[in-house]
């Protein structure tokens, strides 16, 4: 168990919600789990999940078949059941000429944590469903101020905390999604120059499913005190995944992925952080601790992990990177 400072919440393993019989979850081991998925056909091939997966994470056919099987047929469950819900809210309010409105599933965690690799997975799984819908992914990385615009703010050392988003243009963008307009635009974001492409975006045009992955994307706010409506973003969420784990597992992923990243994407003369690739293995470790403790912890502890108990399914993941316990919400 992490012991938390006095003003952080202790990031307590699910076992700890599971002994508490007012939990609005359902709990399972990830064999206890897998046997959820039935006769649900495993469309992927190794050499796919191998370029799918994001550095340092060792998903492998194996783990899709314990647990994103399982997470794939239900989620067939809950667009089937939306499909159904809207059809018959249409009918009720004599409405004909109503789009259909995607499918949005939300997806939060930590840096490092794996969510990404959880994306493109799900997103793959999802598009090959026998109906084929049509499913896109998004992350909220493009939706970051742009660094001069940090800079001028005074938050590049509080860049990926909630105020670094640009929230007005992400709520605008996901009302124009959950309204089923088409060609809806969301800006592009690029890792290896750390900063907001000008000009550049993705179009959305009317997907089935919508995948929206992001660190906060479950952050609340507080509330108004004249009762008007403050939409947040997960208000647009049909459904929400946290990816969880210890925070000092997150931590050694972290590291691992930043000391790596010297020796690949760092040593683009292009890249952000081009200027750690030649430093001494002790300076970068020391640079990677300190952009943990400093940035990437603190956000953790007082933005991330708050929102974890808002979520519609949480993954726990163990010491070798692969989920080792589920949480469902009850209906």
């Amino acid at each position: 168990m992490t012991v938390a400072t006095p003003n952080t919440p202790a990031h307590e393993p699910l076992d700890h919600f599971q002994a508490n019989a007012y939990s609005p979850y359902h709990f399972f081991t990830s064999e206890e789990w897998s046997r959820f998925r039935a006769d649900t056909p495993l469309t992927l091939t190794a050499d796919e999940v191998s370029r799918l997966r994001s550095m340092g994470d060792p998903i492998d056919l194996d783990e899709v078949r314990r647990i994103y099987l399982s997470l794939s047929r239900l989620l067939s469950s809950h667009v089937e059941s939306s499909q159904i819900l809207f059809e018959q809210r249409n009918r009720f309010l004599s409405l004909s000429d109503v789009g259909k409105t995607p499918f949005v599933i939300g997806i939060a965690g930590s840096v490092a944590v794996g969510k990404s690799t959880t994306a493109r997975i799900l997103k793959e799984l999802l598009r090959r469903w026998p109906s084929s819908p049509k499913v896109d992914l998004i992350t909220t990385d493009g939706f970051l101020y742009p660094n001069a615009e940090l800079q001028r703010r005074r938050l590049m050392q509080r860049k990926g905390f909630p105020e670094s988003y640009d929230t007005a243009a992400l709520l605008r963008f996901l009302s124009a999604i959950k309204a089923g307009q088409r060609n809806v635009a969301a800006p592009c974001y690029s890792h290896l120059v750390y900063d907001v492409l000008p000009g550049e975006y993705k179009t959305i045009d009317r997907p089935d499913i919508l995948i929206f992955e992001g660190i906060n994307v479950l952050q609340s706010r507080n509330l108004p005190v004249d009762g008007k409506i403050v939409p947040m973003v997960s208000d647009f969420f049909d459904f929400s995944i946290y990816i969880d784990a210890e925070e000092s597992l997150i931590h050694n992923w972290y590291v691992h992925r930043f000391m790596n990243l010297r020796q690949t994407a760092f040593r683009d003369p292009n890249s952000y952080f081009h200027r750690y690739a030649s430093i001494s293995e002790e300076e970068a470790l020391a640079v990677a601790e300190g952009l943990w403790k400093n940035i990437n912890l603190k956000n953790l502890r007082n933005n991330i992990l708050p929102t974890r108990p808002r979520a519609d399914l949480i993954l726990q993941k163990g010491r070798n990177h692969l989920i080792e316990r589920v949480a469902l919400r009850k209906l």
